[in-house]
C-alpha cells in the first residue's frame, strides 16, 4: 500500500491573506517613510551591543509572528544600516536607490522569476535593457551584454572574454598551460583592487597586470603604457589586455579613453574600460565628451546601483562581439536543452553569456528606473553631483584650515585638514563625522597623505549638505588639533 504524502495544505502562504495584506502595507508605508524622512536620522549610527547580540542566536525551529519579526527589523536592522540613503552619505560611490526602484524590486520578488534562461517575458526586459545600453555607448546590434552582482563581476567576465579571444575556445578545456603564461595585462596604478582580483581568478595571477604610472590627473600614462607593453613583447611576453577606467575610485579620473583605444588597435590589444560608476556619465551632455573613446571600448563593466541610482545590486557587462561572449561562457548539457517550441525555447538565453544558471530579475528595478525617469533626467542628476563636487572644491579652496589634494574631475574631491600631524587629526575627523551622524565620507591615500574623500553620488545630496561636512570638518578639525597640543596636556599650576 503507497504511503500518502504529508497534508497538502502545509504549504508556506498565510492562511489569512487580509492580514498579511494588512501587515505588507504597514510594511511598505514605513518604507516610504523610511525614505522621505531620511534626513531627520543621522547618516550613520552604532551598532549597540544589544542589537549586535540578537544576531549571535542559533537557528530558529519553530515558526514566529510576522509582527514579532517585523518589529525585529524595524528596531535593530533598519536604524543600523549603512546610510547610503542618506543625503549626507559621501563615504564610498554607493547610490542612493529610489522608492520606484524599491517597489520595483518588491514586485521582481512577487514574480520570482529565474532569468537564467527559458522563454519568458522577464527576459525580453533584459533584453530590451541590452539594446537600451548598446544605444547608450554606440554599440552594434550585435553587442552583448549581461546583468551581474556588480563590476568586480563584470571587470572578472570582461578578463575571461579577453582571455577566450586570445587563446581561442580551447582554453576553456586546457586552461592556461604553456600558451598562457606570457600574457601580461595592463592598468594604471590608479584603478580599483577588483581589476587584479579578476587577473589572479582567472588563472594569470596578478604579477601578469602591469600597473602603469598615471599623470598629474590620475590618468594612465599612455606613453609608460606604450614602453611597456615594447619592452613585454622584447622580453617574449605576450600583452593581450588593457583595462581603462571611466572614474577611478580615489578621485574619479577618466583614462584617456581615445588614446587608449588607439594604442590597443595598433597592438592589437582588447580594450576593456572599468567604469563601474563613471561609463554612465555618457547619459550627461556635460560629462559624455570626457568619455570619449569609450564606443570603441571590446568590453565595459559598470554599475546601475551608482549613479543609476538602481537599488542594490545590479552591475552589467558590455560586450562588442556579441558571439566571443557567449562561447566564452555557454555550456550546453541535456537537461538545458533548447527547443524552437514552449517553455524551452529562446535561446540564447543568458546564461550562456556568464557563470550564473540562477539569476535574479535585476533588469526589472532598472527597466522602471529607466521608464519612470527617462536619461534626460538621470543625466541632469549626474551632473549635478558633479556641479556639487565643484561647489565643495571650491569651498576647501578658500577656507585656508583646509587643503585640497586632487584635482576635481567628475563627483570625488579629496582634501584635508590643515594639522601638524595632518594623518592622525583627518583620520579622527572622519571617525568623529561618522559618529556624529552629519556625513559620513571616506579616507584614502594619495601621494602619501590621509585625505578625506568625499564621493557624492547620492541624488538627494544638495548644497546644505555640503555646508554641514566642511562646517564639521572644521569644528572636529579645530578639537583634535587642541586635544594633541603640547599645552592640552598639562595642569594648572
Amino acid at each position: 500500500m503507497t504511503k500518502a504524502p504529508p497534508d497538502a495544505g502545509e504549504t508556506l502562504d498565510p492562511d489569512d491573506w487580509d492580514a498579511l495584506r494588512a501587515q505588507g502595507h504597514r510594511m511598505l508605508d514605513d518604507m516610504f517613510d523610511y525614505i522621505a524622512d531620511v534626513r531627520a536620522r543621522p547618516v550613520w549610527r552604532p551598532i549597540p551591543a544589544e542589537t549586535r547580540a540578537r544576531f549571535r542566536d542559533g537557528l530558529p525551529r519553530a515558526s514566529a509572528d510576522l509582527d514579532d519579526i517585523y518589529r525585529e527589523f524595524a528596531d535593530h536592522i533598519a536604524p543600523y544600516t549603512a546610510g547610503n540613503v542618506h543625503p549626507g552619505f559621501m563615504g564610498w560611490v554607493n547610490g542612493g536607490g529610489t522608492a520606484i526602484g524599491m517597489l520595483a524590486e518588491m514586485l521582481a520578488a512577487g514574480l520570482n522569476a529565474n532569468l537564467g534562461g527559458r522563454d519568458h517575458v522577464p527576459i525580453e526586459v533584459e533584453r530590451q535593457i541590452v539594446l537600451w545600453v548598446r544605444q547608450m555607448f554606440g554599440f552594434p546590434d550585435t553587442a552583448s551584454g549581461i546583468f551581474v552582482t556588480g563590476t568586480s563581476m563584470a571587470n572578472l567576465m570582461g578578463v575571461l572574454v579577453a582571455r577566450s579571444a586570445r587563446l581561442g575556445p580551447s582554453v576553456r578545456q586546457r586552461g592556461l598551460s604553456d600558451r598562457g603564461a606570457g600574457l601580461t595585462a595592463y592598468t594604471s596604478v590608479a584603478t580599483h583592487g577588483c581589476v587584479a582580483q579578476a587577473m589572479d581568478l582567472a588563472g594569470f595571477g596578478t604579477d601578469a597586470l602591469r600597473r602603469i604610472p598615471v599623470d598629474r590627473c590620475h590618468r594612465i600614462d599612455v606613453d609608460a603604457l606604450r614602453a611597456q607593453v615594447a619592452a613585454d613583447r622584447a622580453a617574449g611576453l605576450t600583452p593581450f589586455l588593457v583595462i581603462g577606467s571611466a572614474g577611478t575610485v580615489d578621485i574619479g579620473a577618466v583614462d584617456d579613453l581615445a588614446a587608449l583605444h588607439a594604442l590597443c588597435r595598433d597592438e592589437n590589444l582588447w580594450l576593456h574600460v572599468d567604469g563601474a560608476y563613471g561609463a554612465l556619465g555618457i547619459l550627461s551632455p556635460e560629462i559624455a565628451p570626457r568619455l570619449a573613446g569609450i564606443e570603441s571600448a571590446d568590453s565595459i563593466a559598470f554599475d546601475f546601483h551608482k549613479w543609476g541610482q538602481v537599488p542594490y545590486d545590479a552591475g552589467f557587462l558590455l560586450v562588442r562581439d556579441g558571439e566571443q561572449h557567449r562561447r566564452t561562457f555557454a555550456a550546453p548539457v541535456a537537461y538545458l536543452r533548447r527547443e524552437t517550441r514552449g517553455l524551452a525555447a529562446g535561446s540564447p538565453w543568458p546564461c550562456d553569456y556568464g557563470p550564473d544558471m540562477s539569476r535574479g530579475f535585476r533588469a526589472l528595478k532598472t527597466w522602471f528606473t529607466f521608464k519612470a525617469y527617462g536619461t534626460e533626467k538621470l543625466g541632469a542628476m549626474i551632473a549635478r553631483t558633479c556641479a556639487l563636487a565643484r561647489y565643495l572644491e571650491a569651498k576647501v579652496v578658500a577656507e585656508p584650515k583646509l587643503e585640497l589634494l586632487a584635482p576635481v574631475q567628475l563627483n570625488i574631491v579629496c582634501f584635508r585638514y590643515r594639522a601638524d600631524d595632518a594623518d592622525k587629526v583627518n583620520a579622527r575627523i572622519v571617525a568623529s563625522l561618522h559618529e556624529s551622524g552629519i556625513a559620513a565620507p571616506s579616507t584614502t591615500t594619495l601621494d602619501g597623505r590621509l585625505a578625506i574623500r568625499a564621493a557624492i553620488v547620492n541624488h538627494r545630496t544638495d548644497m546644505r549638505d555640503i555646508d554641514a561636512l566642511v562646517a564639521a570638518v572644521l569644528e572636529f578639525g579645530a578639537r583634535e588639533t587642541d586635544s594633541l597640543s603640547p599645552r592640552a596636556g598639562r595642569g594648572a599650576g
